[in-house]
């Protein structure tokens, strides 16, 4: 008879803390926080964070009935750190400390997922995993370079749930992931846009790095010497935390609560409805821009994410990128299976977990020194 084991899955997100339970493949629970910006933000930094978002956690296993000491293993989402493969991670001191430490050059919400995880353990010895953070990095070369000497584009997405859905699409057509082609949108607290070429995401929006459409929290696309010009008055650190937790809604309405902006659409609010069409309207081109990264041969573009509970961000999406791929919507996200799922196979043997580098995957064109 196989034995039991109790996982705790830790997903948090720019606007949430989301938790589950599971026993093998049986989800006990699952349970989810909400936290509007005006809340976080009270953090100076992200790292800030971990004391009240852990409490949450306990709150949220008290609720549910579940004593942490009977946790078997705990997983968290991560980022963060230096790029890393796809797959499944081991928690050891050396990521945590690299994603406290953000050597990865990017801060969002997700690195607290391995944060948390570690402080877990602290407390209940477990062993402690990963799975495809915000840091994987499968980018073409052709996505890496930028016009500046020195400057050049890394992955930085919603990995885990871009591919958890890709893959769900993929065996819905009888086809394995690995030999289609998708377009992938994440739309929630945080946007980005994939372009995933048979199993690997090839390109994508750096979204907390002011890449791709605006969303409730972050900035997206901004004109480089206009923002120059808004740093004479503003300091650097402020235009940092807009670009992953008060850019957005937050800064054009003071919330990053998305039910609260669609409401004011729904009564006819003029500026509400400009700034929600214009976010469809930037998804598209995001959409388009992937497209084009896959000449054009598209299996699919599947649509993602918290937000997809308003049809009308389907509907804008269809009537502007219909033409490219048939369009299918997967509401909510598919993390906390594919992180359960995923480990499981590592604890039965069937997986192997890798071991943190401590490197960046990419290292440099080959043959080519700037």
């Amino acid at each position: 008879m196989e034995q039991k084991m109790k996982l705790l899955i830790i997903n948090p997100g720019s606007t949430s803390t989301k938790i589950s339970v599971y026993e093998n493949e049986k989800s006990l629970f699952e349970k989810s926080r909400f936290h509007d910006a005006p809340v976080l933000l009270q953090y100076p930094h992200v790292n800030d964070q971990v004391p009240f978002r852990y409490g949450v956690i306990l709150e949220m296993l008290k609720e549910g009935g579940v004593d942490p000491a009977e946790i078997d293993v705990v997983v968290g989402r991560g980022g963060s750190a230096y790029t890393q493969p796809s797959g499944v991670t081991v928690i050891d001191r050396k990521l945590y400390e690299d994603t406290v430490a953000a050597v990865g050059g990017s801060e969002h919400a997700a690195k607290l997922g391995v944060m948390l995880a570690w402080r877990f353990i602290q407390d209940y010895p477990v062993p402690a995993y990963t799975l495809n953070p915000t840091n994987v990095d499968e980018y073409c070369d052709f996505a890496r370079l930028t016009g500046i000497r020195g400057i050049y584009r890394f992955g930085h997405s919603h990995t885990l749930n871009q591919k958890a859905v890709a893959e769900f699409h993929a065996r819905s057509m009888g086809r394995r992931y690995e030999d289609c082609r998708f377009i992938v949108a994440h739309i929630d607290g945080g946007i980005t846009v994939g372009a995933h070429d048979h199993g690997r995401m090839v390109d994508g929006s750096m979204g907390a790095d002011g890449e791709g459409s605006f969303s409730p929290t972050r900035i997206g696309y901004v004109p480089v010497l206009e923002l120059l010009d808004y740093l004479q008055e503003h300091s650097l650190d402020e235009v940092r935390r807009m670009c992953s937790r008060s850019g957005g809604f937050v800064s054009l309405f003071g919330t990053s609560n998305s039910d609260t902006i669609h409401a004011m659409v729904d009564r006819g609010d003029r500026k509400a409805a400009l700034v929600w069409n214009t976010m469809i309207y930037q998804i598209c081109k995001n959409i388009g821009e992937m497209s084009a990264v896959l000449c054009g041969k598209v299996d699919a573009i599947l649509l993602t994410g918290g937000l997809m509970r308003f049809n009308d961000i389907a509907e804008g999406i269809r009537e502007r990128c219909g033409w490219i791929a048939p369009i299918h919507v997967y509401p909510g996200e598919m993390e906390q299976d594919a992180l359960a799922l995923s480990v499981l196979k590592v604890l039965r043997g069937q997986a192997e977990a890798r071991i943190y580098s401590g490197k960046p995957v990419w290292q440099g064109f080959e043959g080519i020194t700037f």
